[in-house]
């Protein structure tokens, strides 16, 4: 899968998700201090789904009508251990294929899901 990895998602999970065979860009290395508006833009022109912790990104892809072949990905998780931070939001990740097309909530035990609206 194509992942934007938001600022604040760990390198060791860019690693790891990197390591699984994944096209991933981090905004840390890439882009770093960018807008939240430019970063949806960028997920969404480059087919990638958005990883975040960032809550402000709900009301952002509410309004922005994502491209079904984007997605977003927000974490409401307690950030884990540094050393476990990595493998835990990476098998997260991979436990799911259904990612593209969808805003989605994790939460401990849930993910919830909502279509994205078509442009």
């Amino acid at each position: 899968m194509r992942f934007l990895a938001n600022e604040n998602i760990p390198g060791s999970a860019v690693a790891e998700l990197i390591a699984g065979g994944h096209d991933v860009i981090w905004i840390r290395t890439e882009a770093p201090g960018a807008k939240d508006a430019d970063i949806l833009a960028w997920a969404g022109q480059d087919r990638r789904i958005l990883l975040t912790f960032d809550k402000d990104f709900g009301e952002l892809a509410g309004n922005a009508e994502l491209p079904e072949s984007s997605g977003v990905i927000l974490f409401r998780l307690s950030m884990p251990p540094i050393s476990e931070a990595g493998t835990n939001l990476a098998e997260i990740i991979a436990s799911r294929s259904d990612w593209v097309g969808h805003f989605s909530v994790v939460e401990h035990g849930r993910v919830r899901m909502r279509k994205l609206t078509a442009q």
